[in-house]
């Protein structure tokens, strides 16, 4: 199999939709989460994300990227005033509705109502989440910083509660997410369904005699 090349400059020339394609597919597979929030109104909004990365389990950080807040970001503009927001996996039965999320709707209607996702609501916890997604985390926004070579956004939270199928949770407090059927995006718009292939144990230095 032939390996292609392509340099910066050609990736430059590319119209914007095969540079975005191309750029946003090299790197691999990413998270598919859906951002829920909820306004100081009480209007719901709920978004997918890709960017959704672990930061640290003590304290347990998470954080995500927004992009330039140079058009309305409702997400952002709900976090910002509430201070708390929901991170929910998609399952492989949520893909249609949840990439659905991302079209443009204005502020006064709720993704929720243009799709068959329901917000549910857990433990009296202030934000909604989405109903059926096999693992759900209540966040706290805690800071952020600017990109400046692009204009985004990097927003850091807090974990203030893990909801999860029970199916998933292995002895080792370890979640198996491929029983919950979760999924990962690649690239824009394509969606994948892993399969736990192997878990290793903790990796140590080889000795000579290995």
């Amino acid at each position: 199999m032939s390996l292609i090349r392509i340099d910066r400059p050609e990736i430059e020339k590319m119209g914007r939709i095969e540079r975005l394609n191309l750029v946003n597919s090299c790197t691999g597979y990413k998270s598919a989460n859906l951002i829920a929030t909820i306004s100081n109104e009480g209007k719901t909004n709920v978004a997918v994300f890709s960017s959704i990365t672990h930061l640290g389990s003590d304290p347990a950080l998470i954080g995500f990227i927004l992009r330039p807040t140079t058009v309305p970001r409702h997400t952002y503009k709900n976090i910002k005033e509430y201070g708390y927001f929901s991170v929910n996996h998609i399952s492989a039965d949520q893909i249609a509705d949840a990439h659905h999320t991302s079209a443009n709707y204005p502020e006064e209607i709720s993704e929720f109502d243009m799709t068959n996702l329901d917000p549910v609501y857990h433990g009296g916890c202030p934000v909604p989440f989405v109903k059926g997604s096999p693992v759900k985390l209540l966040c706290k926004y805690v800071n952020e910083y600017l990109i400046e070579e692009n204009g985004c956004i990097h927003v850091i939270a807090s974990i203030e509660a893990i909801f999860y199928e029970e199916e998933l949770l292995s002895p080792d407090n370890w979640l198996q997410l491929d029983k919950g059927k979760v999924v990962a995006i690649n690239g824009l718009d394509g969606y994948a369904q892993p399969q736990l292939l192997e878990r290793f144990t903790y990796a140590r230095p080889k000795s000579a005699m290995d």
